[in-house]
Order: structure tokens, then C-alpha cells, then sequence
């Protein structure tokens, strides 16, 4: 069991082809701006310390309620 659980969590590789005489500038942008889009930053530093689902719960409604009041008043 704990192979699959290894498995889903490293399946997040990302892949830059680089082409014969391109510029290594340009993949290196590549790789970046791919590295934003699909969020890998946020999930690695999420990773970096176990959190209690009933803080993420927490902080999710402290979230809510924030915009919530923020949406009426603005």
C-alpha cells in the first residue's frame, strides 16, 4: 500500500522538452511559467509540515467569512 501512496504522490513530474540549438534561457522560462500554472510550488509547500484537518477546516471558514464580509461591505 505504501508504494501506491508513493506513487500519487511524486506522479506530479514536470516534463520540458528541449529542442536540439534552443536556448536553455527560454526552457528554464518554460519550465516556470509551467510550475505556476499547475500550482506545484503551493502543493509542496502544503506538504512541507502535517496539518490537522480540523485546522485546514478552520482556516477554510475563518477564509469564508472574511470574504464573506468583505463582499457585503465592498
Amino acid at each position: 500500500m505504501k508504494s501506491a501512496i508513493f506513487a500519487v504522490q511524486f506522479s506530479i513530474m514536470l516534463i520540458i522538452p528541449v529542442k536540439e540549438g534552443e536556448n536553455i534561457e527560454r526552457a528554464l522560462k518554460r519550465f516556470k511559467k509551467k510550475f505556476d500554472r499547475t500550482k506545484t510550488g503551493r502543493m509542496l509547500r502544503a506538504r512541507k509540515e502535517y496539518v490537522k484537518p480540523k485546522t485546514v477546516r478552520r482556516e477554510a471558514m475563518k477564509k469564508a467569512v472574511y470574504k464573506n464580509k468583505k463582499a457585503l461591505m465592498g
